[in-house]
């Protein structure tokens, strides 16, 4: 009680009047925790998480909206596209998100239409515990207090939900433990299985850090996960003093498989697989070394276009790994294998091989290929289907290079 006296009394300090602060204690409260399956669009394939208050004497006030109300979801997981270079920042991993309200209807709706199930756990709080937690997401979610930097490990709709229901309760709240055999990129394959695209971009661009075990704690980042790990929770109120963290469970909305089945259907997808084409690319390049060989000369067009992407690869992942903020891109061994320096060599290396010379730099290239391919299966990171073929692709054109240029001299 003395916490929810202190959080009021700085609340009305600072201005925040009625909007935040009810007059009294209500102590028909609950708070719940709301996780919703996953979609089949990218920005949906991990879950989410929303936290819903509920109030029998609809004493429940949203800012920016009249009347009072009776169930109001808060929603860590809402941004702006009108943010000032909003596409920028994201590539940078400066992105803001906010805290909003919205009425559990429209919540339910949205995802109603995209086929997805919603699982409500009931929040084991005392009256006090919930009405100061109901207080500080009603004041969180004020426009002047509402935006928060996003990160998706460590500070996204999963962990800011948690994080506040931790620090509203008078106790520590005490998570089972679990072997350790998850990484974030272990996770993040469950939920992308069957998204192979996008699942070899989140691999091309994460790094080793994403490759360390994980505790219980850095599991909860993901809305699933954090579901499972409340069921399980204690609150530890006292010397040996325990109770549930959550009360009940009840399914708000049923998932309707047949809804994403036909969203999914909808959704343009290149028809051929990653690795497919990793392995189709490097058919083509064993094809262009017997013709090559048969012709005694290089075809200088095709290492211009192999050069051309693999240079642009490694400057993408050099400023991810330099310029960005997000998580898990800053050490990721894939440099040595898609090196910016191919860019700068480009040039000398295309003229060499119009004229019928040998460049020095293929021997560069088939250096950096095996150093990278003998070194793989001991670095700290785990690499995508396509890395082997794509790695085979690169050594057969400095191969190709030197062996027709002997050719051509005996």
């Amino acid at each position: 009680m003395r916490r929810l006296i202190l959080l009021a009394l700085f609340l009305a300090a600072v201005g925040v009047g009625s909007v935040a602060v009810r007059a009294a204690v209500d102590s028909t409260l609950t708070v719940s925790l709301l996780t919703c399956s996953p979609g089949e669009e990218t920005y949906e394939l991990y879950g989410h998480t929303a936290l819903l208050v509920r109030s029998d004497s609809a004493r429940l006030r949203m800012p920016g909206f009249r009347g009072t109300y009776r169930e109001v979801v808060f929603n860590y997981g809402t941004f702006s596209f009108e943010q000032p270079h909003f596409v920028w920042r994201f590539v940078l991993g400066q992105t803001d998100y906010m805290l909003s309200p919205c009425r559990l209807e429209d919540f339910l709706y949205s995802y109603y239409e995209r086929g997805s199930w919603v699982q409500e756990q009931l929040l084991n709080l005392s009256t006090a515990e919930a009405n100061m937690l109901a207080d500080s997401l009603m004041w969180y979610s004020q426009p002047d207090h509402s935006v928060y930097r996003y990160s998706i490990f460590r500070n996204n709709c999963t962990t800011k939900a948690r994080d506040i229901v931790e620090h509203c309760i008078r106790g520590r709240v005490i998570y089972p433990a679990r072997p350790r055999r998850n990484t974030f990129r272990s996770i993040i394959h469950e939920f992308t299985h069957g998204h192979e695209w996008a699942d070899v971009g989140n691999d091309l661009l994460l790094g080793a850090d994403v490759d360390t075990l994980l505790t219980e704690r850095d599991e909860m980042f993901a809305p699933l996960y954090m579901m499972h790990y409340a069921d399980s929770a204690m609150i530890l109120t006292g010397y040996d003093s325990y109770r549930p963290l959550v009360r009940t469970s009840t399914t708000l909305l049923e998932g309707r498989p047949e809804k994403r089945r036909e969203v999914l259907l909808q959704m343009s997808s290149f028809p051929v697989s990653p690795r497919v084409c990793a392995w189709l690319l490097f058919g083509l390049c064993l094809a262009m070394t017997a013709v090559e060989w048969h012709r005694r000369r290089v075809c200088w067009q095709l290492d211009l276009a192999l050069m051309a992407l693999q240079g642009l690869t490694g400057v993408l992942l050099m400023f991810m790994a330099l310029c960005s903020e997000h998580p898990g891109v800053a050490t990721n061994w894939q440099l040595m294998l898609y090196h910016p320096v191919t860019l700068l060599c480009l040039y000398p290396v295309v003229r060499t091989e119009r004229r019928g010379q040998l460049s020095g730099y293929h021997y560069f290239a088939l250096l950096m290929v095996v150093a990278f391919m003998a070194m793989a299966p001991f670095l700290p990171q785990d690499f995508p289907d396509i890395t082997l073929p794509l790695a085979l692709t690169l050594l057969s054109r400095p191969v190709s290079n030197i062996v027709v240029n002997r050719a051509r001299k005996a």
